[in-house]
């Protein structure tokens, strides 16, 4: 292993770190986007139950907020649960916004690692030809050999740029289109919620 970093050059090393770095956030984002933990199930069910029940009050609501990104859309809502339908929704948008912005933390790192990497191993590839035609300037071609340290050295760094950046891509793609489908249930549970909570006042009122 360490003969291939050798030979690749001084450009393994920051090939090695991206991969590094890109292997920490798919951990980490496999880790933290779990849908049991983003959106727990029956969350908006434990919120009407307390709201039947006139439990609802402000340290429900705070632990709602502790409880989960659905949790902290859910408690925007509450808080203006005696105000009209729209602004319920603005607040729970607004929340929205600033929960689907911290989904996609790390995301754009990683999609740096993706499309840098290629380019590292290409540039190792353009300083292993230099080399390669230096040796062939000063002593021709007759003794191969002389030649197979800027080979190796090109080949090894695009073949190093691919292996980091192709999986690196993958992740990339899946975990902005689960960021993008967890979105979307936190909102239809949002609005679920708010629709059920102003269909029962609306109900009450024509009462």
């Amino acid at each position: 292993m360490f003969e291939l970093i050798h030979a690749g050059g001084f450009l393994m090393w920051p090939i090695i770190a991206c991969s590094i770095i890109s292997m920490a956030i798919i951990s980490e984002r496999f880790w933290s986007l779990r849908e049991s933990k983003i959106a727990p199930p029956n969350l908006v069910a434990n919120v009407w139950q307390w709201h039947k029940s006139d439990k609802l009050d402000s340290k429900r609501i705070q632990a709602l907020r502790q409880n989960s990104p659905l949790g902290m859309i859910l408690a925007a809502g509450l808080l203006n649960r005696k105000h009209s339908r729209e602004v319920m929704k603005e607040s729970i948008e607004e929340v929205g916004r600033l929960v689907a912005h911290s989904l996609e933390r790390f995301l754009n790192t990683l999609g740096t690692i993706s499309s840098i990497t290629p380019l590292l191993g290409l540039l190792g590839t353009v300083i292993g030809m230099i080399k390669v035609f230096t040796v062939i300037t000063s002593q021709g071609i007759g003794d191969p050999s002389v030649l197979s340290e800027g080979i190796s050295e090109a080949l090894l760094t695009t073949a190093a740029g691919l292996s980091v950046a192709i999986p690196s891509l993958m992740f990339y793609r899946y975990f902005r289109e689960k960021v993008d489908d967890l979105v979307v249930t936190m909102e239809q549970e949002a609005l679920k919620m708010v629709e059920v909570m102003h269909g029962i006042r609306e109900k009450d009122i024509q009462k």
